[in-house]
């Protein structure tokens, strides 16, 4: 398998494409491409059938198989490896879990467009948008009630590590970058992911990188 993604500083969806192919356990070779950065076109041409369409990422290649959506990668491990390796056993728990990375999938605009990731990046945010604010405050309250709920086994929102955290995994790090406060809950939650060892492993790569995209380093 062939897992082609973006830069690690700044590619949300990357990161859940990758955090779903480390949860699988299958091997797979990464490729990486710097969307954006300095000579993407050219970079683009010289890939060949493997470019990105319209410049996205991830995709998944797994030998004639393509995916290219995020979701759908972690989908396609999940009916490859096993379902319960990514979603909950307790169907109420997995109900609540589907409903929450469904949302984060097509939701949240105001977040990504006012706090895009980017993980090397320490700043604090005084004005945030009475939208992304909204966002902010439904993502806390999904949350709060999955960790009430369902959230004794583990540290993470289901308990243990999965599919839900896999697709919050890039707000955590839009909350730690723009230091958007948040209850003592979330805070124990975000500490939990930030230090699990596959995002350590992104974030220690992210910081090496040498390309900036200068539209996202002059927010704040």
């Amino acid at each position: 398998m062939k897992l082609i993604i973006g830069n690690k500083n700044y590619s949300s969806w990357s990161l859940r494409g990758w955090l779903a192919a480390k949860q699988s356990g299958l091997s797979f070779e990464e490729l990486t491409v710097p969307i954006l950065g300095e000579g993407w076109e050219e970079q683009k041409q010289g890939m060949g059938e493997m470019q990105p369409s319209h410049g996205k990422v991830p995709i998944l290649w797994d030998d004639d198989t393509v995916i290219w959506d995020s979701l759908a990668i972690m989908e396609y491990l999940a009916d490859k490896v096993g379902r319960d390796r990514f979603w909950p056993k307790d169907e109420s728990a997995r109900g609540m879990a589907r409903a929450m990375v469904a949302e984060m999938h097509s939701s949240y605009m105001a977040l990504r467009r006012d706090l895009p990731m980017n993980v090397r990046r320490k700043v604090k945010l005084e004005d945030v948008s009475e939208e992304a604010r909204q966002d902010i405050v439904r993502i806390l309250t999904l949350w709060a009630e999955a960790r009430s709920r369902y959230g004794s086994s583990g540290p993470f929102l289901f308990g243990t590590f999965g599919a839900a955290d896999i697709f919050y995994a890039p707000v955590v790090s839009r909350f730690i970058t723009y230091g958007i406060g948040v209850p003592g809950f979330a805070e124990a939650y975000m500490q939990a992911l930030w230090e699990h060892a596959w995002m350590q492993e992104w974030i220690g790569a992210s910081e090496e990188e040498q390309w900036v995209i200068e539209q996202y380093e002059t927010i704040g």
